[in-house]
């Protein structure tokens, strides 16, 4: 990882492969082969779109530039990770690590992924995956993130607008899964993100932007239609 950033100059973070601990052979959920991003802002992986898992059979063996990577585990820049900033203390776990790298995108800079390193994850051991405050902060970071972070053809508040349509079908969802839990921290993650829109405006204003839709590891379907109705639910079915 520190190879690669000490021969170019451009690229400021590098993530490894991640596997799981326990399923050595699967790749881990926070982060797999590198992050991605959807037209609607969805972060996913190579080797792991939304919950499912891919198993690794050396199909992302190769030095890749993603969107994202992960924040269990990357090696970054320390001049550059100042300079925008660092992590968002506001975000206090899930996403944050999004929130920078989409920082550096808007700076123009690059983030690679290297399968010439790997670590094996335990998941889950900041909030357990069925967690109702996991599910809190990550609708909540993502509507943040995007909030802060985005620029297109689409004005920010079209793109919020379907992002809350699209979390509310996840809530509806949870209600038939019985997760009533859960589906109640979507509620609650919307009402906290109108109660910030004052602080996120505040930080949206001191970020330099450019067209989310040029950037590299940008998918520019809905990964949410890609899964739930085309059934691709791995990464090389996905037509970028």
């Amino acid at each position: 990882m520190t190879r690669i950033l000490s021969k170019n100059e451009n690229v400021v973070a590098v993530q490894p492969k991640i596997l799981s601990y326990n399923k050595k052979q699967e790749f881990e959920y926070a982060g797999a082969a590198g992050g991605f991003i959807d037209k609607h802002g969805y972060p996913f992986c190579r080797g792991r779109i939304l919950n499912f898992v891919e198993q690794d059979l050396g199909q992302y063996n190769t030095c890749h530039e993603i969107f994202w990577a992960s924040g269990a585990c990357m090696a970054v820049k320390s001049n550059e990770f100042f300079k925008v900033g660092g992590f968002d203390a506001d975000f206090f776990a899930h996403m944050e690590e999004i929130d920078l790298c989409w920082r550096w995108k808007n700076a123009g800079k690059s983030i690679m992924y290297t399968n010439e390193s790997k670590i094996y994850h335990v998941g889950g051991g900041t909030l357990s995956y069925e967690s109702p405050r996991k599910t809190f902060l990550n609708y909540r970071n993502n509507l943040w993130m995007i909030h802060k972070n985005y620029a297109g053809k689409s004005p920010l508040f079209m793109k919020i607008f379907i992002r809350l349509l699209l979390d509310q079908l996840s809530f509806y969802r949870l209600i038939i899964l019985g997760q009533f839990r859960n589906a109640i921290s979507i509620f609650k993650a919307h009402l906290n993100y109108y109660s910030s829109l004052k602080t996120l405006h505040q930080k949206r204003k001191k970020i330099k932007k450019t067209t989310f839709s040029r950037m590299k590891g940008y998918f520019k379907k809905s990964i949410v239609w890609e899964f739930f109705i085309l059934q691709n639910r791995t990464f090389k079915k996905l037509q970028f």
